[in-house]
């Protein structure tokens, strides 16, 4: 597990990261959003190393992040990295190789990712040749050839169509499989709310949610129901604890206080006329960010 505690950096006066704190949990996929400007990547970056907190600890597996530990992550940054003149495979063997791998196993790990990644046959390409979307795989297989212990991956969706987000899909959760903790930021919440198991919110330099993404789901939105009957539901804006939030004849969206309320709502709509539906509304993860970080 990755935790990081009570984390600061400030750039000048202005404080950057407030007390960061929370965990990133191995074999999970663990989604990171927020605005820009709220502190995503200079967390990434303390995370790695790269830039220093002020205070605050960062630990693996319970134990001080060193530096050398920090050379088997795998990172990949927004800003592509790639030698653009330099062929796809020979440079992705060329980073295995830094990071302690024989020849044969950074070839070995290259092949089989370029392949799984749809770019077999674009492994003697350069970089350059590629679209921005295959560009985005390269890299994406660059932070993954060494086999990390943690990955950090900052925006890994960007410019990929539809195909190409499935495929590198089932790479981050086949790789999440072996047990290292992953931790990628995006702004494409759809697709967080796809692959993440966990969520952390962040919001002005603070995390303003984090944990599971159904224990996040839950503490942050009231039970909401979805009435709609053959008949009036206009008595439904009288009822005790309940908050109608749309309304149109019998078709009424609207926040409960309790299960036991939304119970007692059933057996008045049962009693008034035929229901045609009614079902909980789970709120997409786009409508609970815009509500945490307000």
């Amino acid at each position: 597990m990755l935790e990081l505690t009570a984390v600061n950096r400030s750039f000048g006066e202005r404080r950057v990261l407030k007390d960061v704190s929370f965990s990133v949990a191995g074999g999970r996929m663990t989604g990171f959003v927020g605005g820009n400007g709220a502190g995503k990547t200079t967390t990434m970056r303390v995370i790695l190393g790269v830039l220093a907190a002020d205070s605050g600890s960062i630990t693996l597996d319970g134990t001080p992040l060193t530096a050398q530990q920090r050379t088997r992550f795998g990172y990949m940054p927004e800003e592509r990295g790639l030698y653009p003149k330099m062929k796809v495979a020979e440079q992705i063997v060329y980073l295995g190789r830094l990071h302690g791998m024989s020849p044969a196993q950074a070839k070995g790990n290259t092949e089989s990712l370029l392949a799984r990644l749809g770019l077999g046959e674009r492994m003697d390409d350069t970089l350059e040749s590629l679209s921005l979307g295959n560009q985005q795989r390269a890299q994406i297989a660059a932070a993954l050839v060494h086999d990390p212990e943690v990955l950090v991956l900052d925006e890994p969706f960007s410019g990929l169509d539809p195909i190409a987000v499935e495929v590198v899909l089932n790479v981050l959760k086949d790789f999440a499989a072996t047990g290292a903790p992953v931790i990628f930021s995006s702004h494409q919440l759809d697709i967080v709310e796809r692959l993440c198991d966990d969520l952390v919110v962040i919001a002005d330099g603070e995390i303003r949610a984090h944990g599971s993404r159904e224990g996040v789901r839950a503490a942050h939105t009231s039970p909401r129901f979805e009435l709609q009957l053959d008949g009036d539901a206009g008595w439904l804006r009288s009822e005790p604890g309940v908050t109608v939030l749309d309304f149109d004849g019998g078709f009424a969206v609207f926040d409960v206080d309790s299960e036991s309320t939304a119970q007692r709502v059933l057996q008045r709509a049962i009693a008034t006329a035929p229901v045609l539906r009614f079902s909980p509304q789970v709120p997409s993860l786009s409508q609970i960010f815009k509500e945490v970080i307000q």
